[in-house]
């Protein structure tokens, strides 16, 4: 893999983890359609989880006045015992929002890595995500701000995003479509679902960084995994500002033909010839 490789890489991690689109499915995609990869499927892996970390930055960068009341919200309702205000309320939402992903992640972490990336079945994924997303955006109240959010909502995405982890289901969107089908507004939905990743990303990264670093990075790869990293952070802050801004007037129409169209394009590869179904 060559730098530029990295960084595109990186830039696709950035952005598609915000967007409601599937981060894992455009990874996975591009190492199948380019053959961008290194030396080995593990390598692969390794980096792609490496930009997951970049991801986290930029979502740490952003809401990072939320999160340092969150976590004082937390540590007061260990001591007080009682859950009073907004933030000492949506602490324990966001833990109890992340325990389905974490339990699925761990418990389903080789069956996910052998059988859920293949090109084929992250097409109908998309397919089938954008159609659920297109539904929710459509039919949802939309009524629910930020202040209103409260615990089923939290543990409904929480089971949502126990599900995106097979490739090309996208964490964020169907959070998103969760948060809708709760009578979330957009804007809500978005920024609920991104605070949602902190907690998931960061268990997951530090497990992933653990594993990495007892097996070792290939010889020469250090400069493309940090590359990586920095262009993921960078293009996922600009994703998350930019998806907020967006939903305050906007629906999340082209996000779901987008989904459409590129599920079309991979089953085409796969039907021409030019491509296998499998990675």
């Amino acid at each position: 893999m060559s730098l530029i490789q990295a960084i595109v890489l990186g830039a696709i991690q950035g952005l598609t983890e915000f967007l409601p689109i599937s981060s894992s499915g455009h990874l996975a995609i591009a190492h199948w359609l380019f053959g961008w990869s290194f030396d080995s499927v593990s390598t692969d892996k390794a980096f792609d989880a490496a930009t997951h970390l970049g991801t986290l930055v930029a979502a740490t960068a952003y809401f990072r006045t939320d999160i340092g009341r969150l976590v004082a919200g937390f540590f007061r309702t260990v001591r007080t015992r009682k859950a009073e205000d907004q933030y000492e309320r949506f602490a324990w939402y966001l833990v109890v929002a992340s325990i389905p992903g974490a339990l699925f992640g761990l418990l389903g972490e080789s069956f996910i890595e052998e059988k859920l990336g293949a090109p084929w079945l992250i097409a109908v994924m998309l397919a089938i995500g954008g159609g659920l997303l297109w539904f929710a955006d459509a039919k949802g109240r939309k009524e629910k701000g930020i202040e209103e959010v409260r615990l089923r909502d939290a543990g409904v995405m929480g089971l949502a995003q126990a599900v995106a982890l097979s490739p090309g289901v996208s964490r964020s969107g169907v959070t998103m479509t969760a948060g809708l089908a709760m009578g979330l507004d957009r804007e809500t939905a978005a920024r609920f679902s991104f605070l949602m990743l902190v907690p998931i990303a960061a268990g997951a990264g530090l497990y992933k960084v653990a594993k990495l670093v007892a097996s070792g990075l290939p010889a020469g790869s250090a400069p493309l995994f940090i590359a990586g990293v920095v262009t993921s952070a960078v293009t996922g802050f600009v994703a998350i500002w930019g998806l907020l801004r967006f939903l305050k007037t906007r629906s999340f129409l082209p996000f779901v033909i987008y989904r459409f169209v590129l599920a079309a394009v991979i089953l085409a590869v796969i039907v021409s010839g030019l491509r296998p179904a499998t990675a």
